[in-house]
Formats: structure tokens, sequence, C-alpha cells
């Protein structure tokens, strides 16, 4: 059975890969359950995750050479999903170390880990964000990296060092670059999860640049399945967007949100300036994803909105 390791496994996509993943195949989660956001979201996922068989887990911090090359040794992956590091763009610019040790230095390791073991296929989770603002869209894998943010910025030099270390390797590396993923159980530190917990308690809810910004929301469930497909994929050293090209204004967002969330009261909104470090708009092109794994069918937005306020509602997390 293919052994598959995933980096970040109690993070948003990780666990939902990870659930997906160990109804078939035989898969080690690792995760350092830091406390950039809510520990107890990560433990209450893990939960849910033990409860597949072939599903093991390691409380292991990447930058840790010995756990993690006694883990290569005893495992013995086969493909490995990079899915961990340090995330938000706002955090970036407060504890930049951070985000180069858990994103860049993290990522040499496993990659020279990866590169000595021969595992057969790397997969890295990468960013949008590694784009900037760009003044052409939708933007497509050819288009000028313009990184304007220290975790964007760490999020491009762990694709270098993937390539670097992998390009003349056994192993085959695909880098995905993920456009603003949302969905159940997903992160309380970005912006629908923000303003679900800002309804449910009733409190002020911020709105940058006066709601104007464009997103292309991506559900989270549509990610796991172009991910799952890897696993069979005869794809070698590429670089593909993840999005459903489809951007909204957060303005247009909000009013689905408060739609779907059918509260009470109205909701306490302000709306404020622009943000240092973050992108007006992210508007990708899913063309060579398309071609490369058929004409997948992306989730409308009311159809995810649905579902991850669902869950919100049911478990409060």
């Amino acid at each position: 059975m293919t052994r598959i390791l995933v980096t970040g496994s109690s993070g948003f996509i990780g666990y939902h890969l990870c659930n997906f993943l160990s109804k078939k195949f035989e898969v080690l989660g690792v995760d350092n359950h830091n406390n950039y956001y809510s520990k107890n979201l990560k433990i209450k996922r893990l939960k849910i995750l033990k409860k597949n068989k072939k599903f093991k887990f390691k409380e292991i911090d990447l930058n840790n050479k010995f756990k993690l090359q006694k883990l290569f040794f005893d495992f013995k992956p086969e493909i490995i999903f990079h899915l961990a590091g340090q995330p938000g763009v706002l955090y970036s610019f407060k504890n930049p170390q951070s985000y180069y040790k858990n994103n860049v230095d993290a990522t040499r390791l496993l990659c020279n880990l990866t590169k000595k073991h021969k595992v057969k296929k790397f997969i890295l989770g990468s960013s949008s964000s590694v784009y900037g603002d760009q003044k052409k869209f939708p933007i497509t894998e050819k288009f000028y990296l313009n990184p304007k943010n220290p975790y964007a910025k760490t999020k491009y030099s762990s694709e270098k060092i993937t390539k670097k270390i992998l390009q003349n390797s056994t192993t085959n590396f695909i880098i995905f670059r993920f456009f603003t993923v949302y969905g159940p159980l997903g992160r309380p530190d970005m912006f629908i999860h923000k303003f679900l917990n800002s309804l449910n308690k009733d409190s002020l809810i911020k709105l940058h640049n006066g709601g104007s910004n464009f997103r292309d929301f991506t559900y989270v469930g549509d990610v796991v399945n172009i991910l799952s497909k890897v696993i069979k994929k005869k794809l070698k050293n590429e670089t593909i967007n993840i999005c459903r090209s489809k951007p909204i204004i957060t303005n247009r967002l909000v009013s689905l949100i408060i739609k779907i969330y059918k509260t009470k009261k109205k909701p306490s909104i302000q709306k404020i300036g622009f943000v240092k470090g973050e992108m007006f708009k992210t508007h990708g092109s899913n063309k060579k994803l398309k071609k490369e794994f058929g004409n997948i069918k992306f989730t409308d937005i009311k159809k995810g909105l649905k579902e991850t306020i669902k869950v919100f509602k049911k478990l409060k997390f």
C-alpha cells in the first residue's frame, strides 16, 4: 500500500487531505501544533483524523533533524504532501523570523531528506501571494512573481529551494499555488471564519479597504480532490495554480454570509483603509490545471459557504 506523509496534518488543508486519503492509503500526519492560532482547534481536527484506522500521527517540529530523519527511516514515505508552514500575512510583519524558520528552513531540510531517501513524489503547497499585486488578470503560472510581504517571500523561497534540490533527483515534484482556500473547520485568522466568529459573538468586524478587495475563493473540497489525483498522475516538476478563477468582492461575500447565516441582529461592520502587505485582487487562471487534470468542476461559492456555515454552527469552531 502507498505510504503518504502529510506535513501540517492538523492544519486546515492538511486535515481535510488526511481525512480523505486515509480512507484508502496509509497516511502519516506530522504537525508541531504551534500556537499561531487555537491549539484546541488543531487537537479537535486530530481527534477526528484518529478515527481513521489507516491514519497515524507524530508531533514533530520539521526543523528537528534527528526526529525527521528517524521518521524517514521508519515510515519510508513514497509520497510527501508538504502543507506545513507558518501562515498569515499580517503576522509575518510582526515575526518574520518565524516564517523563515518554519517555511524556508523546514522546507530545505525536508527536501534534502526527500532526495536522500529517493521519495517518488513531493508536493509543495505554495500560495497565490507569491504573485503579489498584478495589473493583468487572470494570473497564469508564467507571470512575474512579486511577493510583497514576509509570508509571500518565504513561500517564494520554498518554491526555489524545492526546485533547486529536487530538479536533478529521482523525485518528481509538483508545486501548487493555492488561491484563498476556505471551507469547514477553516483557520480562524482568515476572513470567512473571522466574520463567522464575529457574528456568533456579536462583535465588530473590520473590512479592509472598505470591503472592495477581490479574492479568488477556492473550496477546500476541490483542493483535496485535485491533490488526491496527483498520487496516480504522471506529472513531473510542474508549478500549477489551484483556483476557481471567479473572484468575488468582499462586500458581496459579506452579504452572502449574512444571508446564509440568518443572524437576527444586524452585524457590526466597520470599513477601514488599506492594510500594508495585502493584495488588492487575486484572480488566478486555472487553464493549466484543467489541461493536466481534465475539466474539474469547482464548488459554487454559495454552496461552499452553506457547508462552511453549517459546520461552524454545529461545532462552533
